[in-house]
């Protein structure tokens, strides 16, 4: 078995939103370049088999998204994707036609989140339109996502989740009652591999966050890593700025980075449920575990 679940790689930072819940990114934006896309995907093909085209930014941005995943599939990797969905109209073929594409997720809490100029009916059209045809003509998986519940501590942008609920009823015709599931658990099944997955708003990590707590646990560095635009090597998905840069893929091979005095401090505490980043004291994500 392979090291890690998932390697989320970062083919842009740059993100056509902007949205309420999301920290933004004070890096320079930039595409990843496709020789850096191919040392990426050799550095970590024996440490994985699935990467997801995810961190910061919107992967359906990247021009070159069709020869990345090529690439990827070329590498015998399994691609994973998530995406706000305004663009899926433009990049639909390239996602049916793409053999290693596993799932897309999709974040429909990002239409509350912005100062959208679409209507809400033209996005959620777009959006059943493109995961009816996916689920149809091809075997991939698609996870509608409305990540915008009100929590303990937060409260989310989702006044209209009730009118997007009768939306997806009335466009995906699903084979369940959405509404009267949904009262007894947030996930559901809505046809042949279609999903919709409800949760609540969590607070990114935040190194100028007050409220801190060492007992904590996370993936990171367990099952996943994410890999910036850059090459820079982070812990997990959540660490938007770089806070824990363990190395450079471009300078230093994976094995010396996940194997660096900082990463297996990094780990021996979250075996002991104890964060010994700064970030991940701050991370309130790592609260659900």
């Amino acid at each position: 078995m392979k090291r890690f679940k998932k390697v989320y790689i970062e083919i842009t930072n740059i993100c056509n939103l902007s949205c309420n819940f999301c920290p933004k990114t004070k890096r320079k934006l930039t595409m990843m370049e496709t020789d850096a896309f191919k040392h990426i995907l050799q550095a970590v093909k024996p440490y994985t088999d699935y990467i997801y085209l995810h961190l910061m930014g919107e992967p359906t941005l990247h021009p070159r998204l069709k020869e990345y995943l090529d690439l990827s599939y070329e590498a015998g990797l399994t691609v994973n994707m998530t995406t706000n969905g305004t663009l899926l109209p433009k990049v639909k073929e390239i996602l049916l036609n793409a053999p290693a594409l596993r799932q897309v997720n999709i974040s429909l809490h990002s239409f509350e989140a912005n100062q959208s100029e679409v209507e809400l009916e033209t996005y959620v059209n777009h959006i059943t339109d493109f995961a009816q045809e996916a689920t149809k003509k091809t075997e991939m998986i698609c996870s509608i996502r409305l990540w915008n519940m009100d929590s303990e501590e937060l409260k989310a942008s989702n006044t209209l989740n009730s009118h997007i609920l009768e939306l997806l009823e009335e466009k995906l015709n699903p084979e369940v009652n959405i509404r009267q599931l949904l009262q007894h658990k947030q996930g559901i099944k809505l046809g042949h591999h279609l999903y919709l997955n409800m949760a609540e708003k969590f607070e990114w990590p935040d190194m100028d966050k007050l409220d801190e707590t060492s007992k904590v646990f996370c993936y990171g560095l367990r099952d996943q890593i994410g890999i910036h635009v850059d090459g820079t090597v982070v812990p997990c998905c959540l660490d938007s700025e770089g806070n824990i840069p363990l190395g450079n893929l471009f300078e230093k091979p994976l094995e010396e980075i996940i194997n660096s005095e900082r990463a297996k401090a990094l780990y021996e505490g979250f075996s002991n449920r104890c964060a010994v980043e700064e970030l991940c004291k701050r991370c309130g994500y790592a609260k659900r575990y």
